[in-house]
This record gives C-alpha cells, structure tokens and sequence, in this order.
C-alpha cells in the first residue's frame, strides 16, 4: 500500500520544478496585468489631470454628460460654464472630458 502512494506523488524533483512554473506563470500574469490595465489607467487618470488643471476662462470644453460650453470662469474646484447666451452652469471641474480647439 505504501509503495503504491509513493508511486502516485512522482518523484521530489518534478513538485520541486512545478512550484517554480507556478511562481513563474503568476508574476507573467501579473506583468501582463499592470501592461494591459494598470499602467494605461494611470496614463488616463494623469492625462485628464493635467487637462483639468490647465483650464482658462475663454476655453471651449465638453463635459462627460454630453454638454458643450465656454468656460466663463474657474474656481478652485468648479468652473462655470456659459452654455448659451446668458445661460450660466456651475460644474466640477473633474466632469470636464475634452477641451475643443
């Protein structure tokens, strides 16, 4: 009975090679994670940053609900947004999504 479990574990070498595959085939996924997810996330979140902060009254933007306008001026953390002739919107600046040339 004995000899019969020793056969079905297999030899010390390969389990020893199987765990390194294993460690292996983790820091591949988790480098294929961070190329494919992570980092162009980041990018994103960096990009859109630096787009926030650079607002200026006069800029022509879009924000992330479809609306289009003229900033008319920038506060801290909200803009106003001209979006007809006399019609004036208060906005977070983080919902602006492009700014039109």
């Amino acid at each position: 009975m004995a000899t019969e479990a020793f056969a079905m574990a297999g030899n010390g070498a390969a389990q020893g090679q199987q765990g390194y595959e294993g460690l292996i085939m983790l820091v591949a996924m988790f480098a294929i994670f961070y190329f494919l997810l992570i980092r162009p996330q980041q990018k994103r979140a960096k990009q859109h940053k630096e787009l926030v902060s650079n607002l200026k009254p006069g800029d022509q933007i879009v924000t992330a609900g479809g609306i289009h306008g003229k900033i008319s001026s920038v506060e801290e953390a909200t803009i106003v947004l001209e979006v007809a002739t006399g019609v004036k919107m208060k906005m977070n600046r983080s919902a602006i999504t492009e700014v039109k040339q």
